[in-house]
């Protein structure tokens, strides 16, 4: 099994999981402005979408899409503290969150890394839009540890990463103490520490 990936990017999600389970794992860095592979190869050729995570699988099936990916390693993994087994009706709240977590806060970083939007749309519009739903995720974790409960499911790797980002556009989290909190927690947490050191990030 082998990870394409980029150094800081949302694949780090997947590599928290993979460490969360503790599952061997091969990685490959990838150029994402040329779109080349740390072994020269085409990464256009191994994912036509041009982006990351990819996960090759040991007979060379091709996953893409980070919410995806990360219920096939749980459930391929029997990973049932992850991501509840079919019957728990948990498992849809880790889903919803999981999907939440795509394409509500993974989205809404989006704009901000795009140097064709306008700054004065980046903060009047867009930055508005993204700290009302860090806003939410706040006072939801008023009252849970981790986003569902006392302990750390799926979305919880990939909520970390995308808060990573959040200093890069100058968005402090200090602003919202449960989410404070919460980043630190997860800082700790065994399989971040190894996977940011991985990618050179600890």
């Amino acid at each position: 099994m082998k990870l394409y990936y980029a150094q800081g990017t949302c694949s780090l999600a997947i590599r928290i999981l993979i460490h969360e389970i503790g599952i061997q794992c091969e990685y490959e860095a990838v150029n994402l402005k040329t779109k080349q592979t740390e072994t020269d190869m085409d990464f256009f050729k191994i994912n036509p979408k041009g982006s990351v995570p990819v996960l090759q699988l040991d007979n060379k099936e091709i996953l893409t899409e980070n919410a995806v990916i990360h219920q096939y390693l749980a459930d391929k993994n029997n990973a049932t503290q992850l991501l509840p087994a079919l019957g728990d009706f948990n498992r849809y709240h880790v889903l919803e969150w999981l999907n939440f977590i795509s394409t509500d806060i993974h989205k809404g970083f989006g704009p901000f890394f795009n140097p064709n939007i306008p700054d004065a749309i980046k903060e009047n519009i867009f930055k508005p839009i993204l700290k009302n739903k860090l806003a939410l995720i706040d006072t939801h974790l008023k009252t849970h540890k981790f986003l569902i409960g006392e302990h750390v499911t799926l979305p919880d790797g990939y909520l970390y990463v995308t808060l990573r980002w959040a200093n890069a556009i100058k968005m402090e989290i200090e602003g919202w103490p449960n989410l404070a909190r919460y980043f630190n927690d997860m800082q700790h947490r065994k399989a971040v520490q190894e996977a940011l050191k991985e990618e050179g990030l600890a």
